[in-house]
């Protein structure tokens, strides 16, 4: 199979987003289009919480940074080899002055160049060439001196169809993991909110559980143990913090980013983990807790904080056993269906990984595959 190395700019237009005078903080309104920062890239599809929007006329006014179906969005600042691509669900979104639009020709398929940015070698390409002695950035002149390595445009379809159906499974799991926690929060408040029995009593959430601090993870070796973090899974390593049931609750950041697990793992020092101290218990507590805005509870001053007082205090009626044993029943053969499609995807993710450095530089010949 036949590559040819361009550089990115004879094949992409490179863009900066609106900055200094073009649009201030003050320009953002609560409903409008949205605008992609660089908080919000480093997966295929772009993290859509705390989006800052502008208005119709803003938009108008800065055209020229609307985005559209293949784009592809890149950090300019900080982790320069942060990226997301554009799906016609982002068409007409806008992206921010601390990120890169990089829009490829008719010549370049744009999932390709999208798994080419997640090669390792381009990242460290585009880490080394970041200049900045405080932090990193990146402009137009240097992205645009990226060489990319380019098959025909039938091997570069071929290429990006087997990765991006992998990918495509991976979120479809992530749906119906979404749907089956929301079908058993549905179940959670009708069994304990429109139907809460009189005769259950009150008491606070320690009754139900102790709340333990995270610790620092960075000496660890790697390893197959997850750890935790309120974005979600950062690495995983050689040994655990805790084993079985918990709901792990953000100590610092995105209070609100309550999560339930049942497997061995390791949480970070900036985020609690719980101990159940009764029976059938951490699927109720994770929904009541979850229900919860923590962020409004919050306790810091530059950096939202909740406190184990502010858990241990919060009040709540606590059902009788049968009915908690009930819940448990009902909401469990949803809990391992997640468990297995998160196994799943993890899996996946790997064989993508894999694939990924032998697809792209041509280690594994396509031209022969009907797709």
């Amino acid at each position: 199979m036949k590559f040819d190395t361009i550089k990115l700019s004879e094949l992409a237009a490179i863009q900066t987003g609106p900055f200094g005078s073009q649009l201030h903080k003050e320009d953002y309104v609560v409903h409008g289009t949205p605008i992609v920062t660089v908080e919000h890239l480093g997966s295929r599809k772009f993290t859509e919480q705390n989006l800052p929007c502008v208005s119709d006329k803003d938009k108008e006014r800065l055209k020229k940074y609307v985005l559209k179906t293949g784009d592809i969005v890149f950090s300019r600042v900080g982790s320069v080899d942060r990226c997301s691509y554009v799906s016609a669900e982002y068409e007409g979104w806008m992206f921010s002055g601390r990120c890169l639009r990089v829009r490829p020709c008719e010549k370049l398929n744009p999932e390709y160049l999208y798994y080419f940015f997640l090669l390792e070698k381009t990242k460290q390409f585009a880490r080394n060439i970041a200049t900045g002695a405080t932090m990193p950035s990146i402009n137009t002149k240097f992205m645009g001196e990226i060489p990319i390595r380019v098959p025909s445009l039938d091997a570069q379809n071929k290429i990006a169809s087997i990765l991006w159906m992998i990918d495509d499974k991976i979120e479809l799991n992530k749906k119906i993991n979404k749907n089956l926690e929301q079908q058993a929060q549905a179940i959670y408040s009708r069994m304990f909110i429109e139907h809460r029995q009189e005769s259950w009593s009150t008491g606070q959430l320690s009754d139900l559980i102790s709340v333990k601090y995270g610790k620092d993870h960075k000496k660890l070796a790697d390893g197959n143990y997850p750890v935790y973090g309120s974005g979600g899974i950062m690495r995983y390593v050689e040994k655990p913090l805790y084993t079985g049931e918990s709901v792990l609750i953000p100590r610092k950041g995105t209070l609100n980013n309550v999560m339930y697990v049942n497997e061995a793992f390791w949480s970070v020092d900036t985020m609690f983990y719980t101990e159940m101290l009764r029976p059938n218990i951490a699927k109720f507590v994770y929904h009541f807790v979850k229900s919860k805005d923590l962020a409004s509870l919050n306790a810091g001053s530059a950096v939202p904080s909740m406190t184990t007082n502010i858990l241990n205090a919060m009040q709540l009626y606590i059902p009788d056993e049968k009915t908690l044993e009930k819940f448990e029943n009902i909401v469990s053969p949803m809990y391992s269906a997640m468990q297995e499609n998160t196994k799943e995807s993890k899996i996946l993710a790997n064989t993508r990984d894999a694939l990924l450095p032998k697809l792209m530089p041509g280690e594994l010949d396509v031209s022969d595959i009907d797709l």
